[in-house]
């Protein structure tokens, strides 16, 4: 529970429905966290507003220290990717390893089937899938919507009377896909979506305000902040800088043809398609291209360079299959706000694919998770390579 009004309102659904329900809040800011002030996941107005929910449903409630798990996988990786001249996704690691990795041994401990949490995504299960279909149980476009016996599981009927049958646990958009949040989720394993319940993912924005209204809840018209909750106003260069995490250090600023144009002080407070805060002068608008870390360098050049068509995805997890063995037409989101675009997935040795994108993307970014839609289906996804 977060304080906020969509995990209010999941665990007044879930007792709704008949649950025995534990309120759970991750004290994942550091004592010394320069954002903790604000009413965030760094700041104790959160843990006060869940605390007050938990208290109005009659539920139990516990803070959960997991600060230390918070500062490896998420903070330092945001620092190591910047520095490595990645772009991080810090909120994919933040669901990957705390909320549906550390909060899974908690609710072990307390004696919990299941988890739930306040994403606006469903999960559903597949009863008759057969080990060894990998990518030959291959989701098609105009199956992707369908569940069960229909979800274009195709296969031969020799293969299927061969092989023991396993469920497979299908990771889909929410239906308000105005707020639908699976791209977050898509590195969740078959073992943790098979704990997971998102009570809203039936549901809009306006339906859980409502059922948080209905319940009385002091967080029904809590504003929602888009912002990384550790980062403070947006300036993770400043954050970085001040949590000791990075600090500044001079090199060049050059175009496509190696030209030296002016310096930067780091390459890890510059991201792909970055045009203000370069600190040069040029005829015509720059954008950052490439970040050059042995060398040192931010590669500029005009608005064109920004365009590409291919780019490989590594440590790809898929949810239909456990591998992927031939190619696949799929919607792939090169970052959140993306809406997709069609593109040709063919598998790599090493857990690897290509992306082919049917038209040319603006800034494809290293660092940032590609999603691998077909129609509400995740099929899985990567994270962007150079």
């Amino acid at each position: 529970m977060s304080g906020g009004v969509d995990s209010s309102a999941t665990a007044a659904l879930l007792l709704e429905q008949g649950y025995d329900v534990i309120g759970i809040t991750l004290k994942l800011w550091p004592q010394d966290c320069v954002n903790r002030a604000e009413d965030k996941c760094c700041g104790p107005q959160a843990v006060t507003d869940a605390r007050s929910v938990c208290d109005k449903l009659d539920i139990p409630y516990y803070l959960v220290d997991e600060s230390a798990d918070f500062q490896k996988h998420v903070i330092q990786y945001f620092a190591d990717e910047y520095k490595a001249g990645r772009t991080p996704n810090p909120c994919v690691m933040c669901n990957q390893n705390l909320k549906f990795g550390r909060l899974i041994d908690r609710a072990d401990q307390l004696g919990a089937d299941y988890i739930a949490t306040g994403h606006f995504a469903r999960v559903e299960r597949v009863e008759n899938y057969s080990v060894g279909d990998e990518s030959r149980a291959g989701v098609s476009p105009a199956h992707a919507g369908e569940t069960n016996a229909t979800l274009a599981l195709t296969r031969s009927q020799d293969r299927r009377d061969a092989c023991p049958t396993l469920p497979r646990y299908l990771l889909k958009r929410g239906r308000d896909l105005k707020k639908d949040q699976s791209y977050f989720l898509f590195s969740l394993r078959q073992d943790q979506l098979a704990r997971i319940l998102f009570p809203l993912g039936e549901k809009t924005k306006s339906d859980t305000r409502e059922v948080a209204r209905h319940c009385n809840l002091k967080t029904a018209d809590k504003e929602e902040s888009m912002e990384i909750c550790f980062v403070p106003d947006k300036d993770y260069g400043k954050f970085l800088q001040e949590a000791n995490l990075a600090q500044k250090h001079r090199g060049e600023i050059v175009d496509l043809h190696g030209h030296v144009l002016g310096h930067h002080d780091g390459i890890e407070f510059y991201t792909i398609g970055q045009r203000k805060g370069l600190g040069i002068t040029t005829p015509k608008p720059v954008y950052v291209i490439e970040l050059d870390v042995e060398n040192n360098r931010v590669i500029v050049g005009g608005d064109a360079a920004l365009d590409r068509d291919e780019f490989i995805a590594d440590r790809c997890n898929w949810h239909p299959f456990e591998k992927l063995t031939e190619p696949i037409e799929v919607m792939a989101k090169i970052r959140y706000n993306h809406p997709g675009a069609p593109a040709t997935v063919t598998p790599l040795d090493g857990n690897r694919v290509k992306v082919k994108l049917h038209s040319p993307a603006r800034a494809i970014t290293p660092g940032q998770a590609a999603v691998f839609y077909q129609e509400d289906l995740v099929v899985g996804g990567g994270w962007i390579m150079r």
